[in-house]
């Protein structure tokens, strides 16, 4: 019985380790094709986090469409030196923090050596246009700035 326990261990590791078999067709037969070489992983420096960086938040109103806003700034005064922050929006169910909430996304932002941060807006349409969503980094001051506009809700119109 522990003969049989090891060969299974042995085997599952090494099907683990092994290169893909491609399956034996007509084609495959025909023409070579190499098994795709493995790709070693990108050695990530390790960073001590240093904590999070300040922000702020303000909420806007635009004039002309009656569209709401928020203004992220975000400052980055340790930032590493050559990089530029970088977000990305995170659906509720994505995130494992908090119970996944169908009326919420999140959006997240992050620069070495600081912790990633995450603000939680409500879940509508973002109005990607050049003149609505707008970010730019700030490479003397170290700011990283983020706007976002959602879309208005279609008032009326009956579904069909």
């Amino acid at each position: 019985m522990r003969a049989t326990t090891s060969r299974t261990r042995r085997a599952s590791v090494t099907s683990r380790t092994s290169r893909a078999v491609l399956p034996k067709t007509p084609l495959s037969s025909r023409v070579s094709i190499p098994a795709p070489a493995r790709q070693t992983p990108k050695h990530r420096k390790k960073v001590a986090k240093i904590g999070r960086p300040g922000y702020r938040v303000t909420k806007q109103k635009c004039a002309d469409s009656e569209q709401r806003s928020l203004l992220f700034l975000i400052d980055f005064p340790e930032i590493e030196e050559g990089l530029q922050p970088r977000h990305r929006f995170m659906s509720a169910y994505e995130q494992r923090v908090e119970p996944a909430d169908k009326s919420y996304q999140y959006i997240l932002v992050a620069a070495e050596p600081y912790e990633t941060i995450a603000f939680k807006v409500p879940n509508q349409e973002i109005d990607t246009t050049a003149s609505k969503f707008f970010t730019n980094w700030d490479f003397e001051n170290k700011t990283f700035t983020l706007q976002i506009h959602f879309k208005n809700k279609k008032e009326g119109g009956g579904g069909g």
